[in-house]
């Protein structure tokens, strides 16, 4: 069961904790400092594991025991791969072990935001994911592809989200439906209606700024304020000048997630037609029509994703025939 799956349930709500309270927004991504006082502070923590196959034992070390006692270790769950998770009630500072390609890693809910929750990956030393997307260029004259490394430690509720949609083929047959040279390109609005209209439903949290440069081939997800980040997301383009770079960052959900890796100045990221700029309007893409009628016949020129994919897990699960 995924977190995407179970999105509707009480513990799922872990993604979407306080959209629409009446609590400040600018305090949902900051740190909630422990009270100056001897009791412990509770902490909803969401474990992930990302792996593409490998079951993690997540445990809690129990501190009144010694280290070399069986009791020490007291098993909080076994958490599936590939999006598989464990909401747990605990305290700030309670220390969880887990062993991952044959180490163990320890880990500390430490940074609970206004809403008392931390998200956490569980990926030990991996230091990202890679995902490959197939597309068309040069209005699709012929295909080509660019690979993701996608950084949990980045932005761990972004890229689990990013990473759950790679998954669920929600990227496969997706325009490229905002292209501007020398700034950026943006995508992810699904192609069918059904699905981009329960999907557009489902926001996530914003992450803990995570101060990473917006330089080109970074990735984040755009929104439309706190808490809005939903499907959509945007790659900064090579040839951006500083001054328009400088201000990714400013807005509280914009967060690096990842980054297109590779020779960007010859890669499909500069291939894709251009031609009509911002002038798409992603309200109507979102319309009933918006890929029967609506793009087609307003812009047949723009290009598309055939598919995207986890490229570890391209033999695990069945890959997607693709759109083209």
């Amino acid at each position: 069961m995924t977190i995407l799956n179970v999105a509707q349930t009480a513990v799922a709500l872990l993604w979407t904790l306080g959209v629409g309270s009446s609590a400040s927004f600018a305090l949902a991504n900051e740190e909630v400092k422990p009270a100056e006082s001897e009791e412990p502070q509770a902490i909803q923590v969401m474990f992930v594991n990302q792996t593409p196959n490998e079951v993690i034992d997540l445990y809690w070390v129990d501190p009144r025991y010694p280290a070399d006692t069986n009791d020490r270790n007291k098993l909080v769950a076994r958490i599936a791969p590939r999006g598989g998770w464990e909401a747990t009630q605990t305290f700030v500072g309670h220390e969880f072990a887990y062993e991952l390609y044959g180490k163990v890693h320890y880990v500390n809910p430490r940074m609970p935001n206004n809403y008392g929750e931390e998200f956490i990956v569980l990926s030990g030393d991996k230091e990202d994911y890679r995902v490959r997307c197939e597309v068309s260029v040069n209005s699709k004259s012929y295909t080509d592809f660019f690979e993701i490394s996608v950084r949990p430690y980045w932005s761990p509720r972004g890229a689990s989200r990013f990473l759950e949609l790679v998954r669920e083929k929600y990227y496969d047959g997706v325009a490229i439906n905002r292209v501007l040279p020398n700034y950026i390109a943006q995508f992810g609005i699904a192609k069918d209606y059904e699905v981009r209209s329960k999907q557009q439903e489902i926001k996530i949290l914003d992450d803990f700024p995570n101060y990473v440069r917006f330089d080109p081939g970074v990735m984040s997800f755009a929104g439309s304020g706190p808490d809005s980040r939903s499907t959509e997301v945007f790659a900064v383009m090579p040839g951006i000048n500083e001054d328009e770079l400088v201000k990714f960052g400013q807005n509280i959900w914009e967060v690096p997630f990842a980054k297109i890796m590779g020779d960007l100045e010859n890669s499909a990221l500069t291939k894709f037609y251009a031609g009509y700029g911002s002038s798409p309007d992603s309200t109507l893409i979102y319309e009933e029509d918006g890929y029967t009628k609506y793009l087609p016949k307003k812009f047949p020129k723009l290009d598309y994703i055939d598919r995207c994919y986890v490229v570890e897990e391209a033999g695990i699960d069945a890959l997607s025939e693709g759109e083209f």
